[in-house]
């Protein structure tokens, strides 16, 4: 990665208000509008092509196995599959937005109009979490409504819906926070989304109930977090899961609070931000 950090004054650059526990919304909203748009203008393959796959998987899986596989009484198959989809394309894509847009932006090195504002690392990773989340949430809500044109799926606990999408949007946010600042080229990034985050994502209960997992794969299904946010999230739609949806809200607010108390940590110390 190019240095971008060179002189003395961006070496020791921090916040003007590192110290301040004031946040302010302007600039928070400024840097998510920003942020926004960054994904907006490219939404083919921000918003389009997550959709696009989704549907792909509900055809191959919901045609081929759908009279084949029950999970829960009363719920086909393809049902089923609809809620793990929207979570996994809700955690992928959250975690895709502020991953891209921080190594982008350390690789061109337009990081440093970032560093150069008076944003504290509060706001920055407010406004960027946040953004990760809208980009989560709009993914999901794309899929929901395409798959309610021809699937019944009953909405039984909106409110689990809710809290699950933003546990999982906003922890998966700031985990691409964390491997964006460690990470200093593209393929680093695509290496972990490819060998961490994706495996974790189709192991976590998407394709099948972990309840038909026997011996060890279904103790490793049990260590995933992922398998908690999605079964949780799920619960909002069947009012049945695999496990306690209390615990499964346990393990996400512990997810989220994790991934993000890190993410700031990271962010308040520089860490790879200079030299």
């Amino acid at each position: 990665m190019p240095e971008v950090f060179s002189t003395a004054r961006l070496a020791s650059l921090r916040p003007s208000n590192q110290g301040s526990c004031r946040i302010r919304f302007v600039p928070i909203w400024t840097l998510f509008y920003k942020e926004t748009l960054r994904f907006g203008k490219v939404w083919l393959q921000t918003l389009a092509a997550p959709l696009i796959t989704t549907l792909l998987y509900l055809v191959v899986f919901g045609h081929a196995l759908g009279s084949h596989v029950s999970v829960y009484p009363g719920v086909s198959y393809t049902a089923f599959l609809v809620p793990g989809l929207m979570m996994m394309a809700v955690l992928q894509n959250a975690f895709a937005n502020s991953s891209s847009s921080l190594i982008q932006a350390k690789v061109t090195g337009n990081i440093v109009f970032l560093l150069l504002s008076p944003l504290s690392p509060t706001e920055i990773f407010g406004a960027m979490v946040a953004a990760s989340v809208l980009r989560g949430t709009l993914v999901g809500l794309s899929i929901l409504a395409l798959a309610l044109l021809y699937l019944h799926i009953p909405l039984l606990h909106p409110l689990w819906i809710v809290v699950f999408t933003v546990l999982g949007a906003s922890g998966m946010g700031s985990l691409g926070l964390i491997a964006g600042l460690w990470a200093e080229k593209f393929d680093q990034i695509a290496g972990f989304q490819n060998f961490i985050i994706m495996p974790l994502t189709y192991l976590a209960g998407v394709f099948y109930s972990v309840q038909s997992l026997t011996g060890a794969w279904r103790q490793i299904s049990l260590f995933n977090p992922f398998f908690y946010i999605i079964d949780g999230f799920r619960y909002g739609f069947f009012a049945d899961s695999d496990a306690s949806v209390w615990i499964c809200l346990g393990v996400g607010i512990a997810f989220a609070g994790v991934t993000g108390l890190l993410a700031w940590r990271l962010l308040a110390d520089g860490y790879k931000l200079r030299p």
